[in-house]
C-alpha cells in the first residue's frame, strides 16, 4: 500500500465525493434538496419563526460549514484556557458523535477523551438536545459555555459564532485533479452556503500556514466576498512534541525517520503534511473514516522493520491497548493574526447572573 492509501475495505467517503464523474454525481440531486432545506431553515431563524432558547451564561459556538474536522478541538482547547485565564468556569457542550459506542466502555468519545486529557475538570456534556445539555451544565456551575459544532445547532442562542474554515480544504474536499468539489451533502460536505458565514463574529482560518502566501490571499478575497467585513483570524496547527512510550521527544526527533501512519479523522492529508514537514519519510498511511472505531488487525503490518508508527491525539484514545508501541504527535493550535480581535470578542462578553452574584459576595468578603 502506498502511504497516501486507504485502509482495506475502509474506504473514505471524502477520498470517493472528492472525483469527479461517475455514479457519485447522480448526488447532486439530493445535494440540492438538501442546500434547499437549509436555506429554509436558516431564514425561518433569521425571521423569528424559529426561535433560540437562551440560558443564562454566555454561550460561545465552534463551528464550521462542512462536515469533516476543520480543527475545531484544538480551537475548543485554545479557547477554554483563555476563559479560564480570564476567570470565568467554562464548561463544553458537544452532541456526542459515536458516544453511545464510548460510553459502552465507560468513557466519552474521541474528542471527549482528547478533551478530558487536555483540559482536565473542566465540565464536558454530551447530549444530542443542546439546550437540555446547556442546563446541565448551568447546574454543574459553569458560567460560560463552549457548544461545539454548533454554527447549525441555531436552537441554542449563543453570544459569539467562531467559524472554522480549513485553509487546505476550505469546502471540505480535498482537489483532485484540479479544483475541490464544491457541493452540499450528500454530494460534498457543504452543510451550510459559504454565505452563511454573513452571521458568524469570526472565522477563523485554520492550517494558515500550510497554504502558499498566494493560495490564503485569494481564500481571505473569497471569504471576504461571501461575508464583507467579517473578523478573519488566521492560525496553525503546531506540533508541540511526540509521545512514545518511552516518554516524550521534540517534533524534531521525527527528522529522518522513516514512519508508517494510521489516522481515523477528518483531514488525514493535513496530518501526513505535518509529519513530512518535520522531516520524516512516510512508508504507508492507514487511512481510516473519522470516528473509526479501531479493531484488531487494523494495525497489521504497521511498525515494523525498525519504523515508527505515528498516530494521532484523537486516535490514541481509540487505539486502546491495540498499539503499546504507537507514538503520539501532539499538536496545539496557535492564532497567527486577529490575536487583538480574539481577546477583544472575549473581553467584551457579559457575565450571567451567576457570575456577578458570585463577584458580589467575593467583594463583599473581602471588602
Amino acid at each position: 500500500m502506498g502511504s497516501n492509501g486507504d485502509a482495506p475495505g475502509k474506504r473514505r467517503p471524502d477520498e470517493i465525493l472528492a472525483r469527479r464523474g461517475g455514479w457519485v454525481e447522480c448526488l447532486r440531486v439530493p445535494a440540492a434538496l438538501f442546500g434547499l432545506a437549509a436555506r429554509a431553515r436558516g431564514a425561518l431563524f433569521d425571521r423569528g419563526v424559529l426561535r433560540a432558547r437562551r440560558v443564562e451564561v454566555p454561550v460561545l459556538s465552534i463551528g464550521n460549514l462542512t462536515a469533516g474536522g476543520t480543527g475545531k478541538t484544538p480551537f475548543a482547547i485554545l479557547l477554554t484556557r483563555a476563559l479560564i485565564e480570564r476567570g470565568w468556569r467554562p464548561g463544553l457542550l458537544s452532541r456526542g458523535y459515536a458516544a453511545s459506542k464510548a460510553a459502552e466502555h465507560g468513557a466519552g468519545n474521541d474528542e471527549a477523551r482528547m478533551l478530558a486529557r487536555k483540559l482536565g475538570d473542566v465540565p464536558h456534556v454530551q447530549n444530542p438536545d443542546r439546550v437540555a445539555g446547556a442546563a446541565e451544565l448551568v447546574a454543574l456551575g459553569v458560567d460560560a459555555i463552549l457548544l461545539d459544532d454548533g454554527f447549525q445547532h441555531r436552537r441554542l442562542a449563543r453570544d459569539l459564532d467562531f467559524v472554522l474554515v480549513d485553509a487546505t480544504r476550505p469546502y471540505g474536499l480535498p482537489a483532485r485533479d484540479g479544483a475541490a468539489v464544491r457541493a452540499f451533502l450528500p454530494r460534498g460536505l457543504l452543510r451550510e452556503s459559504p454565505g452563511a458565514l454573513r452571521r458568524a463574529d469570526a472565522v477563523v482560518l485554520t492550517r494558515a500556514d500550510a497554504v502558499a502566501d498566494a493560495e490564503l490571499a485569494r481564500l481571505r478575497e473569497e471569504l471576504y466576498g461571501f461575508a464583507p467585513g467579517i473578523a478573519l483570524l488566521t492560525a496553525a496547527h503546531l506540533p508541540v512534541r511526540v509521545m512514545g512510550p518511552d516518554g516524550g521527544a521534540h517534533p524534531s526527533a521525527l527528522r529522518g525517520r522513516e514512519v508508517d501512519l494510521v489516522s481515523g479523522i477528518g483531514n488525514p492529508d493535513a496530518f501526513e503534511d505535518t509529519v513530512v514537514r518535520l522531516g520524516a519519510r512516510v512508508r504507508t498511511h492507514r487511512r481510516f473514516p473519522d470516528h473509526h472505531d479501531f479493531a484488531p488487525g487494523d494495525l497489521d503490518g504497521l511498525g515494523g522493520g525498525g519504523r515508527w508508527l505515528v498516530t494521532t491525539e484523537k486516535d490514541v484514545v481509540k487505539l486502546g491497548g491495540l498499539a503499546p508501541h504507537v507514538r503520539v504527535l501532539e499538536v496545539e493550535l496557535e492564532l497567527l493574526s486577529g490575536r487583538s480581535v480574539f481577546d477583544a470578542l472575549l473581553d467584551a462578553l457579559v457575565p450571567g447572573r451567576g457570575r456577578v452574584e458570585r463577584a458580589h459576595l467575593h467583594e463583599g468578603l473581602h471588602g
